[in-house]
């Protein structure tokens, strides 16, 4: 089968999942497609990556299906939801890795290893991690304006500041970020959300030395009981791969979360309060 062959079937597998045609775009695969910038600019070649490894389980959204009874919401083209539905994968065997490619002490916590770089150095741990999708988000959608971080003096860092906008001083920009800022600053800069509607792209936070953040990747709804599971990422210390979390709890083994209706969420590696949801205060 060729390449345009296969472009309906790729199209008809992403509209299953609830993400939409802005990703074929972001993959090369539709005619006439454009976006403002490589979808997830760290990979070299996701074209082949995706043919290698099967369309469905290249993506977040492919490889964890809803628990019965559930199903995703629609999201927007392009939206900060959308683009994490749909972040690579590595293949399902794969361990987490820290930074200096030694495997993390713990080879229980995991799921999944999202399929994007570390770096060399001890920077990109649980904070830095979710600000570097956010931020990889940004890059991917053309706003480069809106890409800014707080340092935890307070200092606002620009990307804008930056002498040139290509990709490689995007990534220096976001080790400085990650080098001055952490939870103690992100807990700051984002707001209040209830976990009655938590959505993508929710964190849970405890700012602190040390402290920790989870991201809300993914999220499902049951249509009859209105009731919600979500998926979280973390990265940890030291700076390690950024990986979907299994849920303790579960009994079955599913990595779905279910929203507590009291008490606190329980991770892996950390505890937290319910009222440490937080939300981006621009538009998801």
């Amino acid at each position: 089968m060729t390449m345009s062959q296969s472009r309906p079937h790729a199209a008809a597998s992403l509209s299953k999942l609830g993400i939409g045609f802005a990703v074929l775009a972001a993959f090369n695969l539709g005619a006439g497609m454009a976006v403002a910038g490589p979808r997830y600019a760290w990979q070299s070649s996701p074209v082949a990556n995706i043919q290698s490894e099967g369309l469905a389980q290249s993506a977040l959204a492919g490889r964890f299906a809803p628990p019965e009874g559930f199903t995703r919401d629609p999201v927007e083209p392009g939206s900060w939801a959308e683009w994490l539905r749909a972040l690579p994968l590595k293949p399902a065997s794969a361990p987490v890795l820290t930074y200096t490619g030694a495997h993390k002490w713990r080879q229980d916590v995991h799921a999944a290893v999202i399929d994007i770089d570390t770096g060399t150095r001890d920077l990109q741990q649980c904070a830095d991690a979710i600000m570097r999708l956010r931020a990889e988000w940004l890059y991917s959608a053309g706003r480069k304006a809106e890409i800014a971080f707080n340092d935890t003096d307070g200092k606002r860092r620009k990307f804008t500041a930056a002498s040139k906008q290509d990709y490689p001083s995007f990534r220096k920009y976001m080790n400085l970020v990650f080098a001055y800022a952490g939870t103690w600053s992100l807990e700051r800069e984002l707001k209040p959300a209830d976990i009655r509607s938590i959505v993508i792209g929710d964190v849970f936070i405890k700012g602190g030395f040390p402290g920790h953040a989870v991201l809300v990747a993914d999220a499902v709804r049951n249509p009859t009981t209105g009731d919600v599971r979500f998926l979280l990422l973390q990265s940890y210390m030291p700076a390690q791969d950024i990986h979907v979390l299994k849920n303790p709890n579960s009994e079955d083994g599913s990595p779905w979360y279910a929203a507590p209706k009291n008490g606190d969420l329980i991770t892996p590696e950390w505890t937290f309060k319910l009222s440490q949801l937080k939300r981006w205060p621009s538009s998801q």
